[in-house]
């Protein structure tokens, strides 16, 4: 006896008010991940010198294509183009090479320390060296900084000494924050530059806030700040966009589109639906999507910015489209999320090479010389590393008197804490 053919149910009619179809929810994927070959065909670039320059006084709304464009200076040939090339001294570009350099080496410098045990974290900012040296050199000494994590060249551009952040990095007894700092987390009053936050975003809303007290005190200065991509979907980037905007606070408002957080590329935040800087747009800012590779359009955004602020006529949004070469700190391993020869892939070169071949080709420098500058760089950075290691490390060397832990705190000392001092027998 033959089974009956079971027919399929008719789907259910669709319900007023409801999808005929179920939901999905779609998940943002970058273009490879490990074992697959590095995928960089969807972006394409406007050519050097192709976008356009608008005034200072421009509005927002005049200025729309700029945040989805990207600002550009150096050719493949490693010529200014265009009319943001800026009009800078050789010696100002050598000296933004050196602090590249510097960067470069201390950075690799730390990692190694921390990989024997010296210190316990650090983090690298290979190929974003040019989104920070730049910019200081570009501003005044007396401007204030509110930095992110990974931009040790805005220290050096400032002179700061080399022996005080490696104190700072080791934690030992020569170490200023007495060791209440995570390594990395510079703190230089003296230098503008603001104690880092590991708190991703704050520095936004303290940037701004600075600025507004500057212009409320008539003072002269203005200031600039950097978050990462992933810290823009933080509610402090926006209450930070929304202050500057409706008070015209005089500050720079850098976004540092390295592709990648600690482990999510990228488009988690938002990146693949607009740029960064497109966010600035909605709230009456003036936007720039820049190369961060380039050093000559980091410095001339930059400029172009100053100049905004210095003559009241508010914040500017600046997108840096760079690329983290390394992973986001010594806890971090880039190889279980992104594709193995995306360092070699990425369109945009490295930062360096590029301000020294357009060095080169203006016959301010030489091969000889950047070799000679590389070994001395190496030198004084391994000298200072020596310096520092004979006052202690993590693993050995004096360290801050557990006394320290009660200063610093409050201005003036209450009750508990002399209690809790006595109690310690301190």
């Amino acid at each position: 006896m033959t089974k009956p053919v079971s027919k399929a149910k008719p789907a259910p009619a669709p319900v007023a008010g409801h999808n005929a179809v179920p939901l999905k929810l779609r998940v943002p994927e970058p273009k490879a991940r490990p074992g697959q070959p590095a995928d960089f065909s969807h972006m394409t670039f406007p050519a050097a010198g192709a976008t356009r320059r608008p005034d200072v006084s421009s509005k927002s709304d005049d200025m729309r294509d700029l945040a989805y464009g990207l600002v550009r200076v150096l050719d493949e040939s490693g010529t200014a183009v265009g009319p943001w090339a800026p009009k800078i001294d050789p010696e100002v570009m050598k000296r933004g090479l050196r602090v590249m350099m510097m960067c470069r080496v201390y950075d690799d410098r730390m990692y190694r320390a921390q990989r024997q045990g010296k210190t316990s974290f650090y983090m690298k900012g290979t190929g974003e060296e040019a989104v920070t040296a730049a910019a200081a050199l570009a501003l005044d000494d007396s401007d204030m900084l509110f930095p992110a994590y990974r931009q040790p060249g805005l220290l050096f551009v400032r002179n700061w000494p080399m022996l005080d952040m490696m104190n700072q990095i080791y934690s030992n007894a020569g170490d200023r924050l007495k060791g209440r700092q995570l390594p990395v987390m510079y703190s230089a009053k003296d230098a503008g530059f603001f104690s880092i936050s590991g708190n991703l975003a704050t520095q936004f809303a303290q940037a701004v806030g600075w600025a507004m007290a500057s212009a409320i005190s008539g003072d002269t200065r203005i200031c600039a700040t950097w978050i990462g991509d992933g810290s823009t979907a933080e509610g402090d980037f926006h209450h930070a966009l929304t202050f500057a905007s409706v008070y015209k606070a005089p500050v720079i408002l850098n976004i540092t589109n390295n592709q990648w957080a600690i482990s999510s590329f990228q488009g988690i935040a938002g990146g693949g639906e607009a740029p960064f800087a497109a966010r600035g747009i909605g709230y009456g800012l003036p936007s720039l999507r820049i190369d961060g590779n380039d050093f000559l359009a980091v410095y001339a955004a930059t400029q172009w910015a100053a100049e905004r602020a210095r003559t009241n006529q508010g914040a500017t949004l600046i997108e840096h489209f760079t690329y983290r070469m390394e992973g986001h700190s010594t806890s971090d391993d880039p190889s279980r999320y992104r594709a193995a020869d995306e360092r070699q892939k990425w369109p945009l070169g490295d930062p360096i090479e590029r301000l020294k071949q357009h060095l080169i080709k203006l016959g301010h420098w030489s091969e000889k010389e950047h070799v000679q500058q590389q070994e001395d760089l190496e030198k004084e950075v391994k000298d200072t590393q020596r310096q520092a290691e004979a006052i202690g490390t993590l693993q050995s060397g004096e360290k801050p008197h557990p006394s320290t832990m009660f200063e610093d705190v409050y201005k003036e000392p209450d009750q508990r804490l002399r209690k809790q001092r006595q109690q310690f027998g301190f």
